[in-house]
């Protein structure tokens, strides 16, 4: 009915403010109306949704991650059908921090799976929500857990920068990726000093630690006890023991993984990569033997469930290094057929079998 009154006003014709132009646009307005007081989110339903995701990192670190993926994926459609209806203001930003949060949980629980092009796909949905939000501490957060798919498939460089961006949007504000990121920027240095064995990427290395460490102890307690969406002691220790570890300071990396592993109860997929980490140390210093010991046994230890590419990928990591080292040391053929065996097969378990073999 507008059109058509607007049709025949630029026509030139003189039309009447008649009972049919009242009533269309009469109907716009109680549209509207219907479309501003139809919120589908009570708070406490969004309550109820949050306690949710923080119960998913909760369970992260001792649920199957495939199993995991499926709940984490059926709340976040959940929560996308409420946002394709209005609601207010702040609902909506809690909204959208709820996506965010829950597309970057799925994106590391991707990384974990193996799938490096669907988590950076999660990432960039779970930065595009986060936006929305101006919470720069989620969008360091996500930017800092985003780093991990360039550090885990081998490109330190992007890690890195990631990393540095994620530090910027932290600021000076005490928060999970303040702490996170200069640890990633750690890791991807002490990756890149393994490569070319510089001693200022070490030094740099070592400073990106020390500021990790000083922005932890700024943390609030409850964001030192979340494991996915806040960063933990134990996480620290890990991850400072895995840059030590690649810089080739042995000594000081044990001590810190045993110190970590102590502070573990449950989490079977960092204990599992600390003690790869504690593999290649032996490794590091000769003894090529203990290495692949504690390799199968960090192997045997994993569940099936749990045997995911990453855990495959460290291990397979491991023999070739172990090979390339010391040579055929007795059970590494043993070691690298049982990784071709695991579930899921993986091409890392392929390509370390031909290295072995070779």
């Amino acid at each position: 009915m507008l059109r058509r009154t607007l049709l025949a006003m630029i026509a030139g014709s003189t039309v009447p403010l008649n009972d049919s132009v009242l009533g269309a646009a009469d109907n716009i307005r109680r549209r509207m109306d219907e479309t501003l007081v139809s919120t589908t989110v009570s708070p406490a339903m969004l309550d109820h949704w949050e306690e949710a995701a923080a119960s998913f990192g909760r369970q992260y670190m001792n649920t199957p991650p495939l199993r995991q993926l499926c709940d984490v994926l059926l709340e976040f459609s959940t929560v996308r059908q409420a946002m394709e209806r209005h609601q207010p203001i702040d609902l909506q930003e809690r909204l959208c921090a709820l996506a965010a949060r829950l597309a970057g949980l799925a994106g590391i629980i991707m990384i974990d799976l193996g799938d490096q092009r669907l988590a950076r796909s999660f990432f960039r949905t779970s930065r595009t929500a986060a936006d929305e939000t101006g919470d720069r501490a989620l969008r360091a957060w996500v930017t800092a857990r985003e780093a991990l798919v360039p550090l885990f498939y081998g490109d330190p460089r992007e890690a890195l920068n990631l990393a540095k961006k994620s530090r910027d949007l932290a600021g000076q504000t005490p928060c999970a990726a303040k702490a996170m990121a200069p640890v990633v920027e750690a890791r991807a240095l002490s990756m890149l000093a393994n490569a070319g064995g510089k001693k200022d990427v070490v030094d740099q290395a070592k400073r990106a630690l020390a500021r990790a460490r000083a922005a932890f102890a700024q943390m609030t307690p409850a964001q030192q006890e979340d494991t996915v969406f806040g960063y933990t002691e134990r996480q620290l220790y890990f991850h400072q023991g895995d840059a030590l570890t690649r810089l080739g300071q042995t000594v000081e990396a044990d001590l810190i993984l045993e110190q970590a592993l102590e502070k573990y109860d449950g989490d079977l997929l960092d204990q599992t990569l600390i003690r790869f980490d504690q593999a290649h140390c032996r490794l590091l210093e000769g003894d090529g033997a203990e290495a692949l010991r504690l390799g199968q046994e960090a192997v045997e230890r994993v569940g099936e469930g749990f045997r995911t590419d990453i855990i495959v990928r460290r291990a397979a990591d491991l023999a070739r290094a172990i090979q390339a080292k010391c040579g055929p040391v007795e059970g590494l053929r043993d070691f690298v057929d049982q990784l071709a065996k695991l579930n899921p097969p993986a091409d890392e378990a392929s390509s370390a079998a031909a290295e072995v073999d070779a």
